[in-house]
């Protein structure tokens, strides 16, 4: 029975462990909390997985709360008008561009602290070695010795520097966004679509955005508040708020003052519990996904380890499952063959054909659009084909390269869709 160590539990490393050990492989899973911790801690994350990445749950037999969690059926964009009459008529700010295109199978979204503690339970009950331990290098220099595989997940801390940075594949060497979340309860339906659930993307040209996403938490169903500012700008201001009070009403603030059509739903929020705010910021980043151990042994990266995209295009937890269904091929189809270093490649390369494309729409995002992108999201409002198309995109954005990146290819797809 091959020997296989998997360092961080998070959805690409908990995934490809219960993924193994349903195979049959000798699985340990280190991670540096117990469940408990993880699901009475401090939310990890915003996370919204779309059909692909959640059939990857089906496969395994782990889409435990399936039935359970907000059915998200539609993706929305509303574009802020520029900061002059008659879009700030009023004082007021309105919406130059609002629509919401219809998902061809629905996303969710649950809490990491529900479903990584519930995994690792699982995994735990299922006969799986599970070690609670922060690993550092030194650790890994022995495991290499007695484990066939180690694979780290763990996407912070030192062992990520084990894997150098490709500057090539990594364009920004600065965060692009600063990042704050607030997770509550009593969010009012979008008026625009009140039977159906849709996440919502607000876009505020040169100041950032604002995501809303149904969720399920700790609690039961509730609501994301993402914020995504620039850099320097009005919304970079979460750094060194500690108090959960504080950060929700600093979010509720920047809300009624870009986003009022927002802000109009969310008068009787509050926060889910103290853990429900995150803040922070990251440069997105690819690195080289083999790491050398002083030993001389190798490891291979996983998931954000390896391709660490800013979450403005919502992929982090979609990568990762289908980072965790890429190396779980791989290591089936392998067999009894040594994982060297040849092996290794091959199977980042493997998850590269798909990442690729949500590094470079994802990159693409954090930048001043180009005209014909704005066109392109402009004549969404009135052609729900392009809305529909522009939606699902978030489900498989190899299909950007189709009808986004290139301004004839743009061209020619609304004149396909208009009958111009």
């Amino acid at each position: 029975m091959r020997k296989i160590l998997i360092v961080g539990a998070g959805q690409s490393g908990l995934q490809l462990a219960l993924g193994l050990q349903s195979q049959g492989y000798e699985v340990t899973l280190m991670s540096n909390r117990t469940a408990d911790e993880i699901r009475s801690g401090r939310v990890m994350s915003t996370q919204c997985m779309f059909h692909t990445a959640l059939q990857h749950e089906r496969d395994l037999g782990i889409n435990f709360w399936e039935s359970q969690a907000p059915q998200i059926k539609g993706l929305g964009v509303s574009v802020a008008a520029p900061d002059s009459p008659p879009g700030f008529a009023g004082g007021t700010p309105t919406r130059a561009v609002d629509w919401v295109g219809k998902l061809d199978g629905y996303a969710q979204s649950v809490d990491q602290r529900v479903k990584m503690a519930g995994w690792m339970e699982t995994f735990a009950q299922r006969g799986g070695q599970l070690v609670i331990h922060g690993a550092a290098v030194s650790d890994l220099d022995y495991f290499s010795r007695t484990y066939d595989l180690v694979l780290v997940s763990a996407g912070k801390g030192e062992l990520v520097s084990m894997f150098g940075r490709d500057a090539a594949r990594s364009p920004y060497s600065e965060p692009q966004r600063a990042l704050a979340v607030a997770y509550v309860h009593g969010l009012g339906p979008r008026p625009e679509h009140p039977d159906f659930d849709a996440v919502r993307c607000n876009l505020v040209p040169g100041v950032g955005e604002l995501f809303v996403m149904p969720t399920l938490t700790t609690s039961g169903r509730a609501d994301i508040l993402f914020w995504e500012g620039v850099p320097g700008g009005p919304l970079d201001a979460f750094q060194g708020i500690k108090d959960p009070s504080e950060h929700l009403a600093l979010t509720l603030e920047l809300m009624e003052k870009f986003t009022p059509w927002e802000y109009a739903r969310a008068t009787k929020v509050e926060l889910t519990d103290a853990g429900g705010t995150l803040a922070g910021r990251y440069a997105p980043t690819v690195r080289n996904p083999i790491g050398r151990l002083p030993g001389g042994g190798l490891v291979l990266g996983v998931a954000d380890v390896v391709v660490a995209n800013d979450p403005i295009t919502g992929q982090g937890s979609n990568s990762a499952s289908k980072c965790a269904a890429a190396y779980l091929a791989s290591i089936l189809d392998h067999g009894d063959r040594p994982f060297d270093e040849t092996w290794m490649r091959a199977t980042f390369d493997r998850y590269w054909d798909t990442a690729q494309h949500v590094t470079k729409w994802t990159n693409a995002m954090l930048g001043v659009p180009p005209e014909h992108v704005l066109n392109l999201i402009g004549a969404a409002g009135g052609l729900q084909p392009v809305a529909d198309r522009f939606a699902n995109g978030f489900n498989d954005p190899a299909d950007f390269e189709n009808f986004f990146y290139d301004p004839e290819k743009t061209g020619a797809y609304l004149a396909s869709v208009s009958g111009a």
